[in-house]
């Protein structure tokens, strides 16, 4: 393979190079203080938190620990998260968009002093947050933005001047003292400390139903319980997502990252446009001291392409990121790509706290709308909080039972929706009329098979995989996906293999084979 092309397999950069932890699943019924549902960084925050104080708690996941979106990240930590603070104020007010501000600014913070003082060697680095913008439009936009800043008494620089990035640029605007690390190792310094403190881990373990009682009772597919006093859902999407009709209120999104290696790079912020599409730019370190820049962008609904030049293509998404980094770096080599699911809420602040109202003893963490590192981590932190009866001053601005009757809530609702009933339906309509002769080596369709619709991938070998392509969440038809070799649900991003395994709920059951 050329060092210019694409890898024929993506891999998360963050990963690649790094040997998996590995724990056991969970083989028998046991009984624990607090079941923490996902082993992202909400969730092993909380766990470490909670261990701390004595809490007996056990982390399920299902499949490996920070293989979900943590691990995929471009891992920015800052409080900057887009063009946000304009639109928070109007929804919000001043009051409640300041506290967010505060609380991502207090994640980016805990995260430095628990690497300090717990010696995580993350490749941590200060680095300025920088939006820019290439377009008069862009540039009205961050002026608005910068109006939100001075509005909330946040410190920003609104400039006309930028010689770093390689390419012509109209407006900045730079959030100071922000920062950038290394997601998995910084998760498996957290794991590790999370443990001596006596947290149980268990991996390849999937919860399956929630039943509510004097105790809670969780099962999983396997068929094992857990018995346990509280349960804090950080599973991404949550299992259990009926309760609240959380798959109504949640918007699944994929984004697409490509990593090349370069001679030299001299740059000294994290930058992201206000355009779209989406163009996020950072840096890497390699172990022996290699250049990397992280290209970001390309985002679309899961399993979905609104854009039809894509022609449904993911790979057409990395090809774009890869032209656009060969463009303005000299690149050397691409050595990885891959993507990420995150999810938006109706209002653009993550839901965290009380799953439904009336029981205190589910919490749920979601929606950090791609900027995970700073959200993922208040929300660990709230929600330790609020698993041992503690004040904290963020409950009520990420709570999911806040009001879903503002305008904007409303406004997003029906969008989601209407485009839920619309897949369901053209999914359902559709007749492909293609057989699986028709499939060449390493290519998937949605072909007949004895009259019957039926999701096929031939693999290299030539090997058939058939499954029944009907999503086992809600019913929605999947989409193939070429990039990552899955089935996409385009209704609510529930992912699975070639196979019919789950990569993402909401399913937690797998595809029937055919």
């Amino acid at each position: 393979m050329c060092a210019l092309e694409l890898p024929k397999f993506t891999k998360s950069y963050w990963r690649k190079k790094l040997s998996n932890k590995t724990f056991p699943a969970l083989d028998s019924d046991i009984t624990t203080d607090v079941c923490i549902v996902g082993a992202g960084i909400a969730g092993i925050t909380a766990a470490y938190l909670l261990a701390k104080e004595g809490v007996n708690v056990t982390v399920i996941e299902g499949s490996k620990i920070v293989s979900g979106t943590t691990g995929f990240t471009t891992a920015k930590i800052t409080a900057q998260h887009g063009v946000i603070y304009d639109e928070l104020t109007k929804i919000f007010g001043k009051t409640q968009a300041r506290q967010y501000f505060d609380a991502n600014q207090h994640a980016l913070e805990q995260i430095k002093d628990w690497i300090d003082t717990l010696s995580i060697n993350c490749d941590f680095e200060e680095r300025h947050a920088v939006l820019y913008a290439q377009t008069p439009e862009g540039v009205e936009q961050l002026k608005k933005e910068k109006s939100a800043y001075d509005q909330l008494g946040i410190p920003g620089d609104l400039s006309t001047s930028i010689n770093e990035l390689p390419f012509p640029v109209s407006e900045t605007l730079t959030l100071p003292n922000q920062a950038q690390f290394h997601p998995v190792k910084y998760m498996y310094g957290l794991v590790k400390e999370a443990q001596n403190l006596g947290v149980n881990f268990h991996e390849n373990t999937r919860a399956a139903t929630l039943i509510h009682g004097e105790n809670i009772l969780i099962e999983t597919m396997e068929g094992n319980k857990i018995k346990t006093k509280q349960v804090l859902v950080t599973s991404h999407f949550p299992f259990n997502d009926k309760e609240g009709l959380y798959f109504s209120r949640l918007s699944p999104q994929r984004s697409y990252v490509v990593c090349v290696k370069v001679p030299s790079v001299d740059l000294d912020g994290m930058y992201i446009n206000v355009e779209k599409p989406t163009r996020s730019i950072r840096t890497a370190k390699g172990e022996k001291g290699e250049s990397y820049v992280i290209v970001g962008g390309e985002g679309h609904k899961t399993g979905q392409h609104e854009d039809s030049s894509h022609q449904d293509s993911t790979n057409d998404r990395y090809e774009i990121l890869t032209q656009f980094a060969k463009q303005h770096f000299a690149v050397e080599s691409i050595d990885s790509h891959w993507s990420a699911q995150d999810y938006e809420t109706l209002d653009r602040l993550p839901y965290i706290g009380e799953m439904t109202s009336g029981f205190s003893d589910v919490f749920v963490a979601t929606g950090f709308d791609k900027w995970g590192m700073t959200n993922g981590t208040i929300a660990g932190l709230l929600l330790a909080d609020l698993a041992q009866n503690k004040f904290n001053s963020y409950t009520g601005l990420y709570s999911p039972t806040r009001t879903k009757t503002k305008k904007e809530d409303i406004k997003h609702f029906v969008k989601i929706n209407t485009n839920v009933a619309k897949e369901l339906v053209t999914g359902k309509l559709n007749r492909p009329s293609d057989s699986v002769d028709d499939i060449k080596n390493d290519e998937g369709r949605i072909v007949m098979v004895d009259n019957h619709k039926t999701g096929a991938y031939k693999d290299k070998n030539g090997q058939l995989h058939l499954v029944k392509p009907t999503c086992t969440h809600l019913g929605c038809d999947v989409h193939w996906n070429d990039g990552e070799r899955s089935w996409d649900c385009p209704c609510h991003g529930s992912r699975f293999s070639y196979k019919g395994e789950v990569l993402e709920g909401p399913a937690v059951n797998p595809l029937e084979k055919m």
